[in-house]
């Protein structure tokens, strides 16, 4: 059974059950679908997809910021800190470059009225990405930080796009709510001075705060434990994801260790629910928009961070994380193109027409290709050398 576990979290088994099962039940039972997604639990606005979307993908990213903690933690992948800077450069790159490609593809196959659907391309998905990166690279190799960091940032980036550039009329931007952002910040950094242990306690107090203002100042509040979790006591090594039987006591026994340790197999199993409020669109609905979405995102992603590590490495002179090169990143790249999750969150921001929603929500589910073209490359660049387990 333990086996079986670990096979379903390694494998992101759930979140791809869940987009299989939301996508034959939208398109067999598409009443039934809408009702078991948006049917009112408490309330008229709380229902599964504000469960999902609102509540457990501030998990989700928390645990991937306590990956992007650990890495930059002594001992960790992208320490110094320094070392962090080509990756943002990627990130720079992995935004630009398909939203660049987006409005070429667009004037020539598209239509203005797509136009707004730029955004959709800026994501990259964490959770399939970071497999497939494992798959190709092996468990250890420093280009699974490199893409777990670029992944993390633009998906944050992909977030205050929404809010900046994809307003909802019913929750209009106010800044002002963002104070109670370093409101929970300094509760977090009291909590730790204080030595306290439970990390309930900092997802309670400081998670809640923070989640609040975010959710009312009209940005998507899934990014709350983002603020947060850097302030949970960490011990002087975590990085468990590279070395889970070489920690000592004190990084073992943390409060981060702590929460990666409880809350990572309920993120690994609940992301089916992500998968199956999230990917429920049926296949009538795949139009010229879908395409471009799909092609910005693959090789937007792959040109744009391909390119921007170039100007860092060779122009800026900033090192890459050591056992890493050029080549690696081409396949980074092309694996940063799936951008499933927080792609498909843009797409309900983005578009006001049910069928057009749909359609992006399409190109956001072939962007998935993205993994075959990484297969395929990653041969081609990376001959000769084999994966670090």
């Amino acid at each position: 059974m333990k086996s079986f576990v670990q096979t379903c979290r390694t494998y992101s088994i759930p979140l791809i059950a869940g987009v299989v099962v939301a996508l034959i039940a939208a398109n067999l039972f598409p009443e039934a679908y809408h009702h078991i997604v948006h049917a009112p639990i408490i309330g008229e606005h709380i229902n599964l997809h504000f469960l999902v979307n609102d509540i457990f993908m501030v998990f989700f990213f928390g645990t991937a910021g306590c990956e992007i903690v650990n890495s930059l933690s002594p001992g960790g992948a992208l320490n110094p800190p320094k070392k962090a800077i080509t990756p943002l450069m990627a990130t720079a790159g992995g935004v630009m470059g398909p939203i660049v490609l987006f409005f070429i593809l667009n004037m020539i196959m598209g239509s203005p009225e797509y136009s707004n659907g730029w955004g959709i391309t800026t994501a990259t998905d964490i959770a399939l990405s970071w497999l497939i990166a494992k798959l190709i690279f092996g468990n250890n190799h420093p280009a699974i930080k490199f893409l777990l960091l670029l992944a993390v940032v633009d998906d944050a980036i992909g977030l205050i796009i929404i809010a900046v550039f994809y307003p909802s009329p019913d929750a209009p931007f106010q800044p002002i709510w963002l104070a109670l952002i370093p409101v929970a910040i300094v509760v977090a950094f009291i909590m730790k001075k204080m030595n306290v242990k439970p990390f309930m306690a900092y997802v309670l107090i400081p998670g809640t705060i923070a989640w609040f203002g975010l959710h009312t100042a009209g940005l998507h509040a899934a990014l709350a434990l983002v603020f947060i979790v850097p302030f949970m006591p960490k011990g002087s090594h975590v990085d468990h994801h590279e070395d889970q039987h070489g920690l000592d006591d004190a990084a073992h026994g943390s409060t981060l260790h702590n929460f990666e340790e409880k809350i990572g197999p309920i993120v690994d199993f609940g992301l089916f629910f992500f998968g199956f409020t999230a990917a429920g669109v049926g296949f009538s609905t795949v139009s010229s928009l879908s395409f471009i979405i799909m092609i910005a995102l693959i090789f937007g992603k792959t040109i744009g961070i391909f390119l921007l590590t170039v100007i860092s490495t060779k122009i800026m002179k900033v090192p890459m994380p050591e056992g890493m090169d050029l080549k690696d990143t081409v396949v980074v790249g092309a694996i940063g193109g799936i951008g499933l999750t927080v792609a498909l969150f843009v797409c309900e921001s983005a578009f006001v027409d049910p069928v057009m929603i749909a359609s992006a929500k399409m190109g956001a589910l072939f962007s998935i290709g993205a993994a075959v073209l990484a297969f395929i490359l990653n041969p081609v660049f990376r001959k000769g050398r084999n994966k670090i387990a």
